[in-house]
């Protein structure tokens, strides 16, 4: 027992000498590499509170230009490892030169570091070392409101938000009453908590407190997730999601187009018995006037035979106003049109590059890479006899466009073309992403990717079923129509953010009164 003391007092020196000097930096850098062990596919969703309370910890004895150099090895080491698939998706499958893959990808990186750096300095200028403010008040609302800018900021970048981590975790209760930012600032907030309670210069009874306002949070949130948001609007239906598996590589050579059609025709012929069949992004590799009277036309009237409605994902141009679209078009009991609004950045959407970086990546001729946005507020999609709110790609990382179709919207689907990831870790975070978007709506959810991972989600970002990756193959199960709306898709990110700003601002209004 008298070598107790001894031995934290040596574990006390050890852990000092972490955090001072380059020792501190590198283990900044490492805390923001772990962070990501928090999202799928590794979903350890403690570790979203454990790492951003170290990095409180790294930056609790300094002012706020140190403070904002470690948030930003933090957040560049965090996206470095997070997002490293975007190298892939840029050299690998889209052909851009691997020194400008590699430029563009670290010019990613670096924007996305600034955001955890001005987090960081934030907290640090607007309250002393050693405070409760730095920790509960300036960074839970600091990280959730710069989590907000980010994801429209620049075209937007929501990826690796810190909410999405918990879809498995007791804080999930709190995505369909305050979205995705919402869980954000519990999660930010449970990390500063933690960081009080083992600060072991602070007095007992603070981090007891502590101690009791985490197991509030956390209990609080489970019996949230208990709370039915939103109700049936009739009866459940059969639904089957087809995956192609077309190679990247493939998808767009001649030799492979007719091919590529008999295929989705052939596999759809098999799931008629379906009230809906739902196609991915760009499942036909054309546009919809090329082959709608050989093949579209035809398609459309075997649906209607068999009483099945689809969605299916082509590529569309208006000739009137000479605009390209990503698009997603119904066939059977209805017809209509959905246009992609927000455009992949290095993919589809370059104008916030550098020209000269604009004028290199379209002499590429991407295949994607003269699309044009669609408005903001078309008309829903009817399919199976109900409105549905439909995404493209990592639309449904974005809460504010989901939230749009609700609660008209009876149903979501989002379809995908993943294979521009290849083999990594994009595709389980993707699927992660729209479990949470299913959540906070209060929708089932159907998501039909080229290469997986093609998933029917329930209304509570529960996977009920999924088809493997990288094969190809076709996903039937049941859905559950729903009405009604969560708090989140009433307000969408609306109360997280003012929450945030008006927390920022009482943490400054504090920091000038004390120092006046």
């Amino acid at each position: 027992m008298r070598a107790l003391p001894q031995v934290l007092r040596r574990m006390c020196a050890v852990a000092e000498s972490l955090r001072t000097g380059v020792a501190g930096d590198v283990t900044a850098a490492f805390l923001g590499a772990f962070l990501v062990l928090a999202f799928a596919p590794f979903n350890c969703y403690i570790v979203a509170v454990i790492a951003p309370a170290g990095l409180l910890w790294l930056i609790a004895p300094l002012g706020w230009r140190g403070a904002a150099w470690r948030g930003f090895l933090f957040g560049a080491a965090e996206f470095l490892c997070g997002v490293y698939w975007i190298y892939i998706s840029l050299h690998g499958m889209g052909g851009v030169a691997a020194p400008i893959a590699v430029l563009m990808l670290l010019m990613l990186v670096a924007v996305m570091a600034c955001y955890s750096a001005a987090t960081c300095a934030l907290a640090a200028a607007w309250a002393r070392a050693g405070g409760w403010r730095r920790e509960l008040l300036l960074f839970p609302s600091a990280w959730t409101l710069l989590e907000w800018v980010r994801s429209w900021f620049l075209t937007g970048f929501p990826w690796l938000n810190l909410g999405y981590s918990q879809i498995d975790s007791p804080l999930r209760g709190y995505a369909p009453l305050w979205g995705v930012f919402g869980v954000s600032f519990c999660v930010a907030l449970c990390a500063g908590l933690v960081a009080v309670i083992l600060d072991l210069t602070r007095p007992w009874r603070t981090r007891f407190a502590a101690c009791a306002a985490l197991v509030v949070l956390c209990v609080a949130g489970a019996s949230l997730a208990q709370v039915q948001w939103t109700r049936a609007a009739g009866a459940p239906f059969r639904v089957s999601l087809v995956q192609g598996n077309i190679a990247q590589d493939e998808k767009w050579e001649p030799a492979y187009f007719q091919p590529t059609l008999d295929m989705y025709r052939q596999l759809t012929e098999q799931h008629w018995d379906s009230k809906l069949v739902v196609w991915p992004e760009a499942a036909v590799p054309a546009y919809a006037d090329e082959v709608k009277l050989d093949y579209l036309d035809p398609l459309e009237e075997a649906a209607r035979k068999h009483g099945t409605d689809m969605l299916l994902g082509i590529p569309t141009y208006d000739p009137g106003t000479d605009d390209y679209y990503n698009s997603v078009i119904s066939l059977g009991s209805s017809d209509g049109e959905y246009h992609k609004r927000h455009l992949v950045p290095f993919g589809e959407n370059f104008e916030f590059l550098p020209a000269w970086v604009r004028s290199l990546l379209r002499s590429m001729d991407l295949p994607y890479s003269s699309f044009t946005p669609g408005a903001a507020d078309q008309p829903l999609l009817e399919a199976a006899g109900y409105p549905v709110g439909v995404s493209i790609c990592y639309e449904d990382a974005y809460g504010s466009g989901i939230m749009r179709d609700l609660p008209q919207a009876a149903y979501l689907v989002n379809v995908s073309n993943d294979g521009w990831f290849g083999d990594s870790i994009a595709l389980p975070q993707h699927l992660e992403i729209a479990r949470m978007s299913a959540l906070a709506a209060g929708r089932y959810l159907l998501r039909a990717t080229n290469t997986g991972i093609t998933a029917i989600v329930d209304a509570e970002g529960r996977l009920l079923s999924t088809a493997p990756a990288g094969k190809e193959a076709v996903l039937s199960g049941s859905i559950q129509p729903l009405a009604g709306a969560t708090p989140a898709s009433r307000w969408r990110e609306l109360p997280a953010v003012c929450c945030s700003v008006l927390l920022l601002a009482f943490g400054f209004g504090w920091h000038r009164r004390s120092t006046a």
